[in-house]
């Protein structure tokens, strides 16, 4: 999975949304401690900067060196290049001890995982019984329904050979990935709770997050350009219409939340 984000691990930093503010203050209303997180799959640094100002320390580590050498740098959070497969004893010299962790994020990063490896560790790392998992995804970003209507076929017909079968999940709003988690306090459900991430492109700006995309990249490796001039005259028409001018593009977050219970 890492190597998908070599190539476009700038386009990458650069143009994915920043996190809403409500999702965090959500997250951190369920988390009776804020003392430790663990941002798995941090990339570089989305979430890891929002936690930073409300949880005490962030570690956050990826398999992407990468993407890491983007993240920010703030005082209370560590990176760490971690291996694809971690044990235990990595884990506990990496994160932290067990039961010693507040929270588990993971940002648009949880479909690539071995799922009943990963909640192994984090049913270890978390304290028992109201450490809380958060993993969230977004789904394609909305526009107007003009540009909308390009991106939708693009997405779902031109990119669609090059999409791993993960990808499935996000999809899916991350609903059928299992989450054997309990309800946090005043819940349920453990979701998926929606939020939207805002994020102000001009054209190339949009054009650069499409190409950020692992299936523009693979299709890149196999010979193949899905932004075509004819394409790429399509999204122009599209955005113009309305002028052409820099654009709230809006990303549809989707959020599972579950504390860890006693098991």
């Amino acid at each position: 999975m890492a190597e998908l984000f070599v190539n476009q691990a700038k386009q990458y930093a650069e143009t994915r949304p920043s996190y809403p503010q409500e999702l965090f203050q959500f997250i951190a209303s369920k988390t009776p401690a804020r003392d430790l997180v663990w941002d798995v799959g941090t990339g570089s640094g989305q979430a890891a900067r929002s936690l930073a100002g409300i949880y005490k320390h962030v570690t956050g580590t990826d398999t992407s060196l990468k993407q890491l050498e983007f993240a920010p740098k703030l005082p209370n959070v560590s990176y760490h290049h971690t291996p694809s497969v971690m044990s235990m004893g990595g884990l506990e010299q990496t994160v932290s001890t067990q039961s010693s962790v507040d929270l588990v994020t993971i940002a648009q990063a949880m479909h690539w995982f071995d799922l009943h490896a990963f909640y192994q560790q984090v049913k270890w790392i978390l304290k028992k019984p109201d450490g809380v998992i958060a993993a969230w995804c977004y789904t394609v970003p909305e526009v107007s329904d003009s540009v909308d209507s390009v991106l939708n076929p693009f997405y779902s017909i031109d990119s669609d050979p090059y999409w791993e079968p993960q990808l499935k999940l996000i999809d899916d709003k991350y609903m059928s990935i299992d989450f054997p988690f309990e309800p946090v306090e005043g819940a349920d459900h453990t979701g998926p709770f929606k939020f939207v991430a805002e994020k102000l492109m001009d054209l190339d700006e949009y054009f650069t997050y499409l190409r950020s995309w692992s299936a523009y990249q693979t299709a890149k490796t196999k010979g193949v350009e899905l932004l075509r001039d004819d394409m790429i005259e399509s999204f122009e028409r599209a955005w113009n219409e309305d002028g052409p001018d820099q654009k709230v593009v809006k990303f549809p977050v989707y959020l599972r939340i579950g504390k860890v219970g006693n098991a």
